[in-house]
């Protein structure tokens, strides 16, 4: 196997930024003390089994007056101002975090600690030996951060347990990692995920020979990486007639309440049931100006069809289905909620029961799966979102 060694061009707003160390120690503190537990405990008097009565009387003993065996001064007494439990986090704001995490890219970055190589290593099957051969041909140092994309199962199974080589998803990447490895190696599709996805120019520099039996690649996936930065990021939805931008704050501007979204083509209007769960592109006045701007009702017949989704007219339903009385469950054993936009029913003691508007009720799975709808937070159902999410 050949493991090359690529040369590419490291963004200077990544890679060569200012350094603050005060920041780095404050955003590894956080980092650290979030992950403290915080579940140590000690028993005050108040805890402590015992001490009831009084040791001995008030007066005439010569000795300190006391009222329990269970106070601190005594053995088997109470902890004066022990640890109790409580939460170490702290707020570290985004920009914190990816200021201290460029600041850290960039001091390794100037001591020609940050590599890039096409692959680790190659075959059907993980090898930990060629995969480490690779990674000490790189430096004399033998303390890695290695960053990789989620899907690359290959050099994740060879490396998991190699004690000189720390992994991490590319979109885990941390400031705490970075500073603790002598040497940061991306692969290839890490780095070009890392910086943006955009094409880094990437040529041959060095080339180390590792002696390996030579198989094609095939790497199994765990799954699709998001890359840091969309392509599509930078590109703004052209705003419709009748529409208003969100106000700096994310608000809506005054008269405008009805919250339409670029992406899916719909509006929500206030009293919708997911409006205060939309990110709202732009705001409308009414819904007949959503509507001439080319928006589809959320929930609507329309909306429906569009997300995939047949909508069943209430005269399509099994005999077995009944619609609620101003959301109230009908009489007779119907306790099994059904919702038609999302094709989905919920048993009473359901995640999502509580929070679900049900359109129409049946008496049981069974009425429910023969109508057509999927258990909530099933295998099905899942992978049905999924399907919906990769259609968009």
């Amino acid at each position: 196997m050949t493991t090359k060694v690529l040369k590419v061009d490291l963004p200077a707003e990544i890679f060569d930024a200012k350094v603050n160390i005060p920041l780095m120690h404050q955003v590894v503190v956080a980092q650290q003390a979030a992950a403290r537990q915080g579940t140590h405990a000690t028993k005050t008097r108040g805890n402590v089994r015992g001490g009831g009565r009084k040791p001995y009387k008030q007066k005439g003993t010569g000795r300190a007056r006391q009222g329990s065996t269970r106070a601190p001064q005594f053995a088997g007494g109470g902890v004066v101002h022990g640890p109790q439990p409580r939460d170490y986090s702290q707020r570290t704001p985004k920009k914190m975090k990816a200021a201290a995490l460029r600041g850290a890219l960039s001091d390794r970055a100037r001591d020609g600690r940050v590599h890039v190589v096409d692959t680790l290593v190659s075959g059907e099957v993980p090898s930990t030996k060629n995969a480490l051969k690779a990674l000490t041909g790189l430096v004399e140092r033998r303390n890695f951060l290695l960053v990789l994309e989620r899907s690359d199962a290959l050099t994740w199974l060879s490396l998991r347990n190699a004690p000189e080589v720390h992994i991490v998803a590319v979109d885990q990447l941390n400031t705490y990692d970075v500073l603790a490895a002598d040497d940061v190696v991306f692969t290839q599709g890490a780095y070009e995920a890392f910086v943006g996805g955009e094409a880094t120019g990437a040529t041959v520099a060095e080339t180390i020979e590792i002696e390996t039996s030579e198989k094609a690649a095939a790497p199994a996936a765990f799954a699709d990486v998001k890359t840091a930065k969309s392509e599509t990021s930078d590109v703004k939805a052209e705003m419709p007639n009748g529409a208003k931008s969100p106000l700096k704050s994310g608000g809506a501007p005054k008269g405008y309440e009805v919250k339409g979204n670029a992406d899916s083509g719909l509006y929500h209007e206030p009293d919708g049931q997911w409006y205060d769960a939309t990110i709202a592109e732009f705001y409308f006045k009414s819904a007949e100006d959503a509507e001439a701007a080319g928006f589809v009702k959320a929930g609507s017949k329309e909306s429906v069809e569009a997300t995939g989704f047949v909508a069943i007219p209430d005269e399509d339903f099994s005999s077995a289905a009944k619609a609620g009385d101003d959301g109230e469950a009908p009489d007779g054993g119907y306790v099994i909620k059904g919702n038609k936009d999302s094709m989905k029913y919920h048993e009473p003691e359901g995640r999502w029961y509580d929070a679900t508007i049900a359109e129409v009720w049946f008496k049981s799975e069974a009425d429910a799966e023969a109508a057509g709808f999927v258990k909530a937070g099933s295998k099905e159902s899942i992978e049905a979102s999924h399907a919906e999410e990769d259609d968009k």
